[in-house]
């Protein structure tokens, strides 16, 4: 036999290493089962990766923005999931995964050495001898099942935290979309507030020209319309930035951020969702718990390969030979030999329980987080509903009773003020109250939205959200105002 020798073995692990599957070779592995688990949207989610799909996409965010003349919160969400980098930038690590994937099926590369000695020596021709090895890295053979299997596993994770970031986006983008338009809406009333403290305070500048009315109680109106001039600016400001984050998670810039929102947020439903399987469905669909599993799952295969590489991390098979020239007699002879060998480190220093301990660590503190992952999910899809259900008997409440109430008294007293019964201020301050009113409702709708955005991320991923918070601009107070 001549030219460099190798073993059946040998032969059969350079075979090996040239295959590879075609699945994760795909520019979009993965993305297709990242879509079915965010199906839930019911919107179109692309995975942009050239200058033509994303001229496409761009001309389709213009289209959604021109459909209509205000952007309603299904709108807002699909050119989110359409538009937003930071989406994009979470499909990528998704084909990151991929490719460590494909790595994995791939051997590591054989080493090969050359040499020669004698260069140049007189009397032979170019060199004395040559020598040649081949290595190839055996361990790398043996744990190649056991890499793959811990590379998909988090590839699977992958799939899954591309449709978690999906999840997430629609759902903040939903919220802001909410924010948004009820912070609009409160600037509405708040300019019908503003309204009537200018007549009140005008009013009053003229009764105490007329010496009508004492300055003390002028002061009041005047300090009333101040106040209402103040939440005014701040409901504006409040506006613009609610509406400046949605437009950052829609990914707008230029003159496309010149979109308009509804001046008012949608009625309540007449009929709420009810649920009683609320935890069941959150552990079975939860995308974040899913993950969590996943990693649970990662970790005990890599457990197992820490395992199995413990006392022998790194082992070759190398494969030689040496041919030399010798000149006898004036003829040039040639002997070749050939040679195996096996190199591996010996576990006298480092016995690899260290990595032992670190990889169990990793799986015992995967095992916690999953089981602390399962009990906030039940709690979080409780929380959601019971938010869901007591904010909307609240905004029914101010929708139902306290804003007709006051609707009947500003009506009465406005009778009253035609027949000379009551005094201007008297009308005026049930005026205030009816706007304190308005407020209070345009609030408490606000919460039953985003508490209804919360539930469905509760169920699905998204992130938990705010509990239903307290008006963003304050209300009118009709303190020291009336009489």
């Amino acid at each position: 036999m001549r030219g460099l020798f190798m073993s059946g073995a040998l032969l059969a692990v350079l075979v090996l290493g040239g295959c590879a599957s075609n699945e994760f070779m795909a520019i979009d592995a993965g993305f297709s089962s990242a879509q079915s688990k965010s199906a839930v949207l019911a919107k179109e989610t692309v995975w942009i990766q050239s200058r033509g799909e994303a001229e496409q996409v761009g001309a389709r965010v213009k289209t959604l923005l021109a459909q209509s003349k205000t952007i309603d919160a299904e709108t807002a969400v699909q050119i989110a999931l359409l538009n937003n980098k930071g989406l994009q930038a979470a499909y990528a690590d998704l084909g990151d995964a991929g490719a460590d994937v494909w790595q994995s099926t791939l051997l590591v590369n054989p080493t090969v050495a050359v040499g020669l000695t004698g260069i140049g020596t007189p009397g032979l021709e170019a060199y004395r001898a040559i020598e040649g090895t081949l290595a190839v890295n055996l361990l790398a053979l043996a744990t190649r099942d056991k890499t793959i299997k811990v590379a998909k596993v988090r590839f699977e994770q992958a799939q899954l935290n591309a449709a978690l970031k999906t999840l997430e986006l629609a759902a903040n983008t939903r919220r802001a979309w909410v924010n948004a338009v009820a912070a609009r809406e409160a600037v509405i009333q708040l300019g019908q507030a503003q309204i009537t403290a200018d007549a009140a305070s005008e009013l009053a500048m003229e009764l105490g020209r007329a010496g009508s009315l004492t300055k003390a109680s002028q002061a009041r109106e005047h300090a009333f319309n101040a106040e209402i001039a103040g939440q005014t600016a701040q409901a504006r400001l409040a506006e613009r930035l609610a509406k400046e984050e949605l437009t950052r998670l829609m990914g707008l810039w230029g003159d496309d951020v010149a979109y308009k929102l509804p001046n008012r947020l949608p009625s309540l439903p007449k009929k709420l969702i009810t649920n009683d399987v609320i935890e069941a469905q959150a552990l079975a669909n939860r995308v974040d718990l899913q993950v969590a599993k996943l990693e649970l799952e990662a970790n005990a295969k890599s457990y197992g390969l820490t395992e199995a590489t413990r006392f022998v991390t790194d082992l070759e098979i190398v494969s030689g030979f040496e041919t030399e020239r010798e000149k006898e007699d004036g003829k040039i002879k040639k002997d070749t030999t050939y040679s195996k060998e096996l190199e591996f480190v010996i576990p006298i220093f480092d016995s690899g329980k260290a990595r032992m301990r670190k990889a169990e660590l990793a799986y015992m503190r995967a095992a916690n987080q999953l089981a602390e992952k399962a009990v906030n999910v039940r709690s979080e899809s409780r929380s959601a509903y019971e938010a869901y259900r007591s904010s909307y008997d609240i905004a029914r409440h101010y929708r139902n009773s306290l804003v007709p109430l006051r609707s009947t008294i500003e009506q009465q007293s406005l009778l009253s003020y035609n027949g000379m019964i009551t005094n201007t201020f008297e009308l005026l301050a049930d005026t205030r109250d009816k706007v304190n009113a308005t407020q209070l409702s345009i609030n408490a709708k606000r919460d039953f939205w985003l508490a209804a955005a919360n539930l469905t991320a509760a169920i699905y991923g998204g992130g938990a959200g705010s509990t239903p918070a307290e008006s963003a601009s304050s209300a009118p107070s009709n303190e020291g105002g009336g009489h």
